[in-house]
């Protein structure tokens, strides 16, 4: 499974492994663990959390307890999307390691441009003042890489207008059907990293029969052709399971889907209703 030892490189020249393995949705305690732990065992190096996931304390113990250096395993999470201050930046920084069980993070973003029950309001003042403070946590050496999560092309240039630090990373919604073109092209041509969370639409695209026709012309599962597609299209995919053969599966991703059926998949609109 040579892909999960693959990297991309930031811009900042930190490597950072080409697949991710999210824990959205995976509550704390035994479930968390458990699947981090496999995770690990089989062969993933790269973890991503976030402060409201709730689940950072069992990821950090899974991390901890899985008798890999720290140092080759990259960690991520994320500042809560209701935090917008300088000082709260801080707070909630040291809130997270203190849950990981760690001295430093790998990756820290910004979760979302605005608090969570206030989608769309301006808040683009509110983050130039967290991105003031992750350029500190990050010229400070706890922070490896920093970036952002959600943001789109008009809040993601308000911050590259006034930082220091480009942003190295920005995480987005993206999959087959819904591949976020505008701000996966301002990213790339920026040399912003695209990480795709819910690179399988949270489950959804297994029954779609177009990319079963491919999966099927490949040998493979769907998931694998979704995970897959990511890669090529020169983002991170973090595929999520707690099952640990499907763990084990969205790893299995050493194999090329050819120019043409990549023009296929990237011509399929509304996969997801």
């Amino acid at each position: 499974m040579s892909v999960l030892t693959e990297t991309y490189v930031l811009h900042n020249g930190v490597k950072i492994p080409k697949v991710g393995f999210g824990t959205w949705q995976i509550p704390n305690g035994e479930v968390a663990y458990n699947s981090v732990s496999y995770a690990l065992e089989v062969g993933y190096r790269h973890v991503d959390t976030a402060y409201v996931y709730g689940n950072e304390e069992s990821v950090g113990k899974a991390i901890r307890e899985s008798g890999i250096p720290r140092d080759q395993i990259f960690v991520t999470s994320k500042l809560p999307a209701d935090v917008k201050t300088y000082d709260g930046t801080f707070d909630y920084f040291e809130r997270t390691l203190r849950n990981l069980g760690m001295d430093y993070l790998d990756l820290y973003l910004i979760h979302w441009p605005w608090p969570w029950n206030e989608k769309g309001k301006d808040y683009k003042k509110e983050n130039i003042e967290v991105w003031r403070a992750m350029e500190e946590l990050y010229r400070s050496g706890r922070i490896r890489a920093i970036g952002v999560s959600n943001f789109d092309v008009e809040y993601l240039q308000v911050l590259m207008d006034n930082c220091n630090v480009k942003p190295m990373v920005n995480q987005i919604r993206f999959f087959i059907g819904n591949t976020q073109e505008e701000i996966t092209q301002f990213c790339q041509q920026n040399g912003i990293l695209v990480e795709a969370y819910s690179p399988l639409a949270t489950g959804r695209l297994i029954e779609n029969d177009a990319i079963k026709r491919i999966a099927d012309k490949y040998n493979r599962t769907v998931a694998q052709i979704c995970i897959r597609y990511v890669l090529q299209r020169n983002a991170l995919p973090l595929p999520k399971s707690t099952t640990p053969s499907r763990i084990k599966e969205n790893a299995d991703v050493d194999f090329e889907i050819s120019a043409e059926d990549m023009e296929y998949l990237n011509s399929l609109k509304n996969t997801v209703e």
